[in-house]
């Protein structure tokens, strides 16, 4: 299943940004997501998992205390609200069915997320 995330722009550092991850003809209920993303020149990184309760949510150290997972399951969407962005945010990001990427077998286009001033 291949997921899009969308809702990445342009922002100044301190700003914030709310991605959001959806897939159509498939329920995100019930499935753990992932967040992922690849900044130029380097290798992609997990950012977040979103557990399938959401009673519980993993975030890489980077990112712990400014990005916040949840979803809405009526509108079937999963979402990474991002705030305190920094330029080493700049990324594009992605949304997975797996919280490790080494089982997602297809990725979606991404968003980019450009942090600068």
């Amino acid at each position: 299943v291949q997921l899009q995330a969308s809702g990445g722009g342009s922002v100044q550092p301190g700003g914030s940004l709310r991605l959001s991850c959806a897939a159509s003809g498939f329920s995100l209920e019930g499935n753990v997501i992932g967040w992922f993303r690849q900044a130029p020149g380097k290798e992609r990184e997990g950012v977040a998992c979103v557990a399938k309760s959401d009673l519980y949510i993993r975030y890489d150290g980077s990112v712990k205390g400014r990005f916040t997972g949840s979803r809405d399951s009526a509108k079937n969407v999963v979402y990474l609200q991002m705030d305190s962005l920094k330029p080493e945010d700049t990324a594009v990001y992605y949304c997975a069915t797996s919280c490790n990427q080494d089982y997602v077998t297809s990725w979606g286009q991404g968003t980019l997320v450009t942090v600068s001033s």
